[in-house]
């Protein structure tokens, strides 16, 4: 029995005189513990999926299920990790954090302590008493991370929360993000444009294609990627070979939605 199971999912928009399919006939599953991506080309579906597993929308078609039971069903916490921090620059970093607890009315001295514990982690322990506007965009994401981390979310859907970082400050909190993962056994889903950022931190790879969304391409990164620290994924010998497979699919799929039908 897999954790996480999407079957045959799909979304389609509908407007006054038409519809749209988002995603169509969607079929994965995602093992407890297992770092997954979702990488492709925009408008290919990734966030959209990542918002019906959050129950944030409805699928069309098909099912999810979460430990052999319906997701909408369940009362396993869900993690959601956004591109923004959307943190409230009126509170301070640590009443940022505790807003989950405060709002599911689990808030306690304990919850408090724990709450230090890991912004103290996330190298953040001296800021807790400052407000989001006093710190620079990697310092907030990392808030955002311990604000995520603190309800004890089992899955983690990360969506694109390191693309408006620059670059350095980004691989720094790949890896911190990744450590935090592995250390608290999360089962993730992260969505991004990224090939590298995908390889650095999976266990598996989905390339999705658009119009409409479907998955195309499933990868298995290599063991000795995984036991790596995203940064150092990059340094691997075999990081190059996987990225070149992959790069392969996504240049044939744009090149192919490109190509121009014969007239007859």
């Amino acid at each position: 029995m897999s954790f996480l199971t999407l079957d045959h999912v799909s979304h389609h928009y509908f407007s006054k005189d038409s519809y749209t399919k988002a995603i169509d006939d969607i079929s994965l599953s995602i093992e407890e513990g297992e770092f997954v991506s979702l990488l492709g080309p925009s408008g290919c579906g990734k966030s959209t999926i990542l918002s019906i597993i959050a129950g944030i929308m409805k699928q069309t078609a098909g099912k999810v299920l979460l430990q052999d039971q319906l997701i909408t069903d369940s009362k396993i916490p869900i993690g959601y990790m956004l591109q923004q921090d959307y943190l409230f620059p009126w509170k301070t970093i640590l009443n940022n954090v505790l807003l989950g607890p405060k709002i599911y009315d689990t808030n306690s001295e304990e919850t408090k302590t724990r709450a230090l514990e890991l912004l103290d982690e996330v190298g953040l322990h001296d800021v807790a008493n400052q407000h989001p506007g006093a710190l620079s965009g990697g310092m907030r994401q990392r808030a955002a991370l311990v604000r995520t981390l603190i309800n004890d979310p089992k899955i983690m859907l990360l969506d694109e929360p390191f693309s408006a970082l620059d670059y350095q400050t980004k691989l720094r909190l790949e890896d911190l993000v990744s450590l935090q993962i592995k250390t608290y056994h999360k089962t993730t889903i992260l969505v991004t444009h990224d090939i590298g950022e995908a390889i650095a931190m999976s266990d598996r790879i989905f390339i999705m294609h658009a119009n409409p969304g479907s998955i195309d391409k499933v990868f298995e990164v290599p063991i000795e990627l995984r036991n790596e620290t995203p940064f150092l994924v990059r340094r691997h010998p075999k990081y190059q070979i996987i990225f070149d497979k992959v790069w392969d699919v996504l240049s044939k799929k744009e090149t192919d939605s490109k190509v121009v039908p014969p007239t007859s």
